[in-house]
């Protein structure tokens, strides 16, 4: 007889009556997290800067600032060594965001 702890439930899990192949099984329980590759939610961009660029308070946020114009904003920024990365992200646009359809509204010449 095995020893019972005061963790231990009192009922154990029935296991199923046949056997399941491993990813029916992770579905079944809820475990596979739904990610698509298709479906990416962001689009991520880099900037290199030396560690005195990064230090001098001017240049960051120069970097910051027009990279905000096109939609891009902090994410990260990360070590490397003599150099560090400025990582920005956006949300991904739609293949139909980017390809406007129709003409250009008249300008007042």
């Amino acid at each position: 007889m095995d020893p019972r702890f005061e963790e231990d439930p009192d009922e154990e899990p029935e296991e199923p009556a046949q056997p399941q192949p491993d990813g029916a099984r992770g579905t079944a329980a809820g475990l596979v997290p739904s990610v698509g590759y298709p479906s990416r939610e962001w689009e991520y961009s880099t900037k290199v800067l030396s560690v005195a660029q990064v230090s001098d308070g001017v240049t960051v946020v120069k970097v910051l600032h027009e990279a905000a114009a096109d939609g891009w904003e902090l994410a990260s920024v990360l070590d490397g060594g003599e150099k560090r990365v400025i990582l920005m992200r956006r949300p991904k646009r739609s293949a139909r965001e980017s390809r406007r359809v129709g003409f250009a509204p008249p300008t007042n010449n």
